[in-house]
């Protein structure tokens, strides 16, 4: 296999846990923020106690069993495990709704589920589904019966010695629900080896060592976080630090300091968030500081010196800072770069472990690049056009998925002779470097027949400080976009909270002319928008914060 795991053999969860446990038994490896750390050999002990329970029980290799909670270590005793012995673990997305949850247990056929206390209700509503028991996550504990939430004992205590069956790595391992922008959730089966390698091919990315502390913000049934924020920090003998609260940035600010983290992983959102709320406004505060950021020479040293403030503001250790999950803002992307900030963009989806491409520290950086394609995994333009070398990303890697889960018709259509067909929209430079265009199904045609990407026109509408989010689509043959108004700074910037309500439905129709006139003037003739239409709620989105753009179609 890779170096430096040329001496693995058997390329399954268990496997990767005993090789851990064995070279960092005493080594603190799960915590939540100011909590006494679980250690590898503590983490063992509680998954082999676990083990035990769910064998009691009747769970059986091939079982599935759902995994409903928010980040905390027992969620990856409960992940081992269940994959421990040849078990099918169901993560979910806590964002999920609850009509979702259900359908995924009852689709999965979850025969156990372990659930947080937070989401406890979701599951006592739960109908007409193969479950036979469920068991609170936060202490460990069976409930018994959920009408009145009795416990049964935190471990079972008398259990025949007979050998657990092993589970071979070609054996699906888990089952993960996508919340795709279409509206069809598809359950996406993982084998062992899809997930070890995946983590194992990181290697050349990022150096990771037993003295790393991973700060882990992102749901853990999100595919990035649970291979690279899971699976590889504890294949390396690092500790995970998790955050038992909503991450608003006064949470993640206490957590930095407290942490003192070297390496995470985030979605743009939050980066961007950042740069637009804390840095954007200290270089166009004033007229001077606006005139002294445009000149580019200048702009590179205030932008260095922001990024040791960066730095300082995650505690002042970080050294891997991963991004995926959406399109990184070149703009925000250029500062990063500029400010020599550690982070990579990666590339990826749930239905390939999830990385098919990633930044490499040390590597030449190239702004709107998703890096290399990852060790091990191969990347092809299937059809690309000619004029510019754009067709869609296909993939063949030992992390390409088994397939979707009773449809075996949807998996006909995405894998094609070993090749994984993504449905985006992309090509490769002649340095390697692989760049996504946007997703095949979002691509408007132009009235030229040029394809018009709606995700790259919503990255520049973006900048603007008052805009949270937008959304590009085709209306009567016309382009217009939907733009959804930080109300808050809008307020400020209107004293708005002092008008008659159609004087400030004026100010806003008129602030969004002038916003679509300056956005036009930075786009081609054919992507122009020829229309602003204020989205006063707030875009429906995926849990993975992705706007659900069927909702918007007309």
């Amino acid at each position: 296999m890779l170096y430096p795991y040329e001496n693995i053999k058997d390329f399954t969860l268990p496997s990767l846990l005993k090789r851990s446990i064995k070279l960092y038994g005493s080594k603190k490896v799960l915590s939540k923020v100011d909590q006494e750390p679980m250690t590898y050999e503590q983490l063992n002990e509680n998954v082999q106690s676990m083990i035990k329970l769910l064998k009691q029980n009747g769970v059986r290799k091939g079982d599935k069993v759902a995994l409903l909670s928010e980040n905390m270590p027992n969620w990856a005793v409960a992940y081992f495990a269940v994959t421990y012995f040849g078990g099918v673990i169901v993560p979910i997305l806590p964002d999920f709704h609850p009509a979702d949850v259900q359908h995924i247990i009852r689709h999965s056929e979850a025969k156990a589920v372990f659930v947080s206390q937070k989401h406890l209700q979701t599951i006592e509503e739960l109908e007409n589904s193969n479950m036979k028991f469920v068991i609170k996550l936060d202490a460990l504990t069976m409930i018994d019966d959920m009408t009145n939430h009795s416990y049964i004992s935190k471990f079972a205590q008398k259990m025949t010695s007979k050998e657990l069956p092993k589970p071979h790595e070609d054996d699906i391992a888990a089952l993960l629900y996508t919340s795709g922008t279409t509206g069809h959730s598809k359950g996406v089966m993982l084998s062992h080896k899809n997930l070890v390698t995946n983590a194992m091919s990181a290697y050349k990315n990022v150096t990771v060592l037993p003295e790393d502390t991973f700060l882990s913000i992102l749901p853990l049934a999100h595919t990035f976080e649970c291979t690279v924020g899971m699976i590889l920090p504890i294949l390396h003998g690092s500790d995970i630090v998790y955050i038992d609260k909503v991450p608003t940035p006064n949470v993640l600010i206490k957590a930095f300091a407290s942490v003192k983290p070297t390496m995470m992983l985030s979605v743009p959102l939050i980066i961007e968030k950042i740069y637009k709320n804390k840095i954007l406004p200290k270089f166009t505060g004033s007229l001077i500081m606006r005139m002294l950021y445009s000149i580019p020479f200048i702009r590179k040293i205030l932008n260095k010196i922001a990024g040791k403030k960066l730095i300082e503001t995650f505690g002042g250790k970080i050294k891997f800072f991963g991004i995926g999950g959406a399109a990184l803002s070149p703009y925000v992307e250029k500062f990063l770069a500029e400010a020599e900030f550690p982070y990579i963009v990666g590339y990826g989806l749930t239905e390939t472990s999830p990385l098919i491409a990633g930044g490499r520290i040390g590597y030449p950086i190239k702004i709107g690049s998703t890096g290399l394609p990852m060790v091990g995994v191969e990347v092809q333009i299937k059809d690309p056009n000619p004029a510019n070398g754009e067709g869609e990303i296909i993939t063949k890697s030992p992390s390409v998925m088994l397939g979707y889960y009773k449809d075996e018709e949807q998996t006909k259509e995405v894998i094609k002779g070993g090749w994984f067909y993504t449905g985006d929209l992309g090509y490769i430079d002649e340095d390697g470097y692989l760049f996504i265009s946007g997703r095949s199904k979002n691509v408007i045609i132009g009235p030229g027949g040029e394809n018009i990407y709606p995700e790259q026109i919503e990255a520049i509408i973006n900048q603007n400080e008052a805009v949270l989010d937008s959304l590009v689509l085709e209306q009567d043959a016309k382009l217009v976009a939907r733009i959804h108004l930080d109300y808050e700074l809008i307020d400020k910037i209107f004293k708005a909270h002092n008008m008659p309500e159609n004087e400030v439905r004026q100010k806003i129709a008129d602030y969004l002319e002038n916003m679509r006139v300056e956005i036009n003037s930075q786009l081609a003739s054919f992507t122009k928008i020829q229309k602003f239409i204020e989205q006063i709620e707030p875009f429906v989105k995926t849990p993975t914060k992705k706007i659900k753009r069927y909702l918007y179609i007309e």
